[in-house]
C-alpha cells in the first residue's frame, strides 16, 4: 500500500504490530467483518527473532487452527529440568506447560499469523511506524504514522496496540508506568550447532548459572538449539553481562562447549503481575504490550495469542454497538482476565520467591521432585511433592498447595 504526505486513511480498526498476539487481534477483528489495518515497523513480519521458540500446542483449537506443522521445527517428547548440582527431573510435554510442545521457526510462524489475517480481509503495510495518538474529547481516534519518511494519518475506531515489551503506544495512553527491575528478564541467546543434546527434549538449568532466571535450551535438529539465559535485571550489578553469564555456562558444560554460534540475539521481557488496566477509551492492548508474560517462564506466546483472539472478537463487538468508551471497554478486560490473570497472578507470586532460592534449595526442590510421579505441573503440585521429602522448605507456602 502507497501513501503520500499527508494522507488520512480510514479503518475499523488500526492494529500497531504485526506479532502473533497482533494478527490474531487482526484476524478475528476482520473475520466478524471489520476492516482492519496491521502497521508494522519493520521491513520483515516475524524478523529479526526475538525468542527462544518453544510453545505448547494446547491453544490450536481454541485459535481454530488444526495445525502449525508449516512452521514447527521440531517436536517435543517433554522437558528435562537440571539442578544446579546435577539432578535432573524428566517431565512429558502433556506435563510440562505452555513452554514446550513444539520448537517454533518463529519467523515463519509470525508470517503464518499474518497470512491468516490477511486470508480474513486484514491490511499490511511494512517498514511504517505509529509516531503518536490521535485524540478527540478523551477518546483515541486513530494514530499518526510514518512510512519511508511519509507522514500520514490512520482514523479508526479503535486502536490495538501489540507493540510489544515496553510498549509506546501504552505509554502515550497513559495505560501504565515502566517496569520494576525486579520485573524485568534481561536475555541473551545464541544459535548453537555442533553440540551434544537429547534432542527429543527442552532442557531448563536452574540456579547460579542464570540469577533470578534460568539457562534453556530449545532444540532446532539433532545438533542445533537457541541456548539462552534470562537474568534478573535488578540482578545485574555492572561486573557481568547476560553474555558473560552465558558465555561461561557454555564453557562449563562438556555437550555445549564445542558448539559454534550461527546467530545470537539479546533483549527483554517483562516478568510482572498484570496491570491494574490494558485499556482507555478506544484504545486496548495485547501480548506483550499487556504484560501478559509467564512471570515465571517468561513465555509470552500462547498467552498472546489467546488473548489476541479475544481482543479480535470485542472489537468486532464494540464496532456494532458504535461505543468505545471506558464502560465498553471494560468488557475486554473481564474476558481477558477470567481466562490469563489468575495464573499469571500465582505464577507470579511464585517467581517472586523462587528469585530468591539459593542452589542448594533448588538442588532439593529438583532431588525431591524426581522420586516423585507428577501427574500435573503447578505451583500445588510441586509444592506438594517438595513436601514429602523437604516440608521444611514449603512452610510459608501452605496457602498455594
Amino acid at each position: 500500500m502507497d501513501v503520500d504526505e499527508g494522507d488520512v486513511l480510514n479503518y475499523d480498526v488500526v492494529v500497531i504490530g504485526g506479532g502473533p498476539a497482533g494478527s490474531v487481534a487482526a484476524r478475528f477483528a476482520a473475520k466478524g467483518g471489520a476492516d482492519v489495518l496491521v502497521l508494522e515497523k519493520r521491513q520483515e513480519i516475524g524478523s529479526p527473532i526475538r525468542c527462544a521458540e518453544g510453545v505448547s500446542l494446547s491453544w490450536l483449537e481454541e485459535l481454530e487452527l488444526e495445525d502449525i506443522d508449516s512452521s514447527t521445527s521440531r517436536v517435543m517428547k517433554g522437558a528435562i529440568l537440571y539442578s544446579p548440582a546435577g539432578h535432573e527431573l524428566k517431565i512429558t510435554e502433556k506435563l510440562a506447560g505452555d513452554e514446550v510442545g513444539v520448537v517454533l521457526e518463529r519467523d515463519h510462524f509470525d508470517k503464518d499469523m499474518a497470512r491468516l489475517a490477511v486470508k480474513e480481509g486484514a491490511d499490511y503495510m511494512v517498514k511504517t511506524s505509529a509516531v503518536g495518538l490521535i485524540k478527540e474529547d478523551g477518546i483515541v481516534k486513530g494514530v499518526e504514522a510514518k512510512n519511508f519518511g511519509k507522514r500520514f494519518e490512520v482514523r479508526a475506531e479503535l486502536v490495538i496496540g501489540a507493540d510489544g515489551y515496553e510498549s509506546q503506544v501504552g505509554r502515550w495512553a497513559g495505560i501504565y508506568e515502566s517496569l520494576k527491575p525486579k520485573d524485568v528478564m534481561t536475555c541473551f541467546q545464541y544459535r548453537l550447532t555442533g553440540i551434544d543434546m537429547d534432542p527429543d527434549y527442552t532442557h531448563f538449568y536452574m540456579g547460579s548459572d542464570a540469577p533470578g532466571g534460568y539457562v534453556w535450551v530449545f532444540p532446532k535438529n539433532e545438533d542445533t538449539a537457541n541456548v539462552g539465559l534470562g537474568i534478573q535485571f535488578s540482578r545485574l550489578n555492572g561486573s557481568k553481562t547476560p553474555k558473560d553469564y552465558l558465555d561461561e555456562f557454555i564453557e562449563s558444560h562438556e555437550d555445549y562447549k564445542d558448539g559454534e554460534p550461527v546467530d545470537m540475539v539479546a533483549g527483554a521481557v517483562a516478568v510482572s503481575h498484570p496491570p491494574e488496566k490494558v485499556t482507555a477509551p478506544g484504545i486496548l492492548l495485547v501480548g506483550d504490550a499487556s504484560r501478559i508474560v509467564d512471570p515465571m517462564t517468561g513465555g509470552g506466546i500462547v498467552n498472546g495469542l489467546k488473548q489476541g483472539k479475544i481482543a479480535g472478537e470485542f472489537a468486532v463487538e464494540a464496532l456494532n454497538e458504535g461505543r468505545f468508551d471506558e464502560e465498553i471497554m471494560q468488557r475486554y478486560e473481564e474476558r481477558w482476565r477470567d481466562k490469563l490473570a489468575d495464573k499469571l497472578w500465582r505464577n507470579y507470586m511464585a517467581k517472586e520467591t523462587a528469585m530468591q532460592l539459593d542452589d542448594e534449595t533448588f538442588d532439593k526442590i529438583i532431588d525431591a521432585l524426581s522420586e516423585i510421579d507428577l501427574e500435573t505441573v503447578t505451583i500445588g503440585a510441586i509444592l506438594e511433592g517438595v513436601k514429602k521429602k523437604y516440608p521444611e522448605l514449603v512452610e510459608e507456602f501452605e496457602d498455594m498447595i
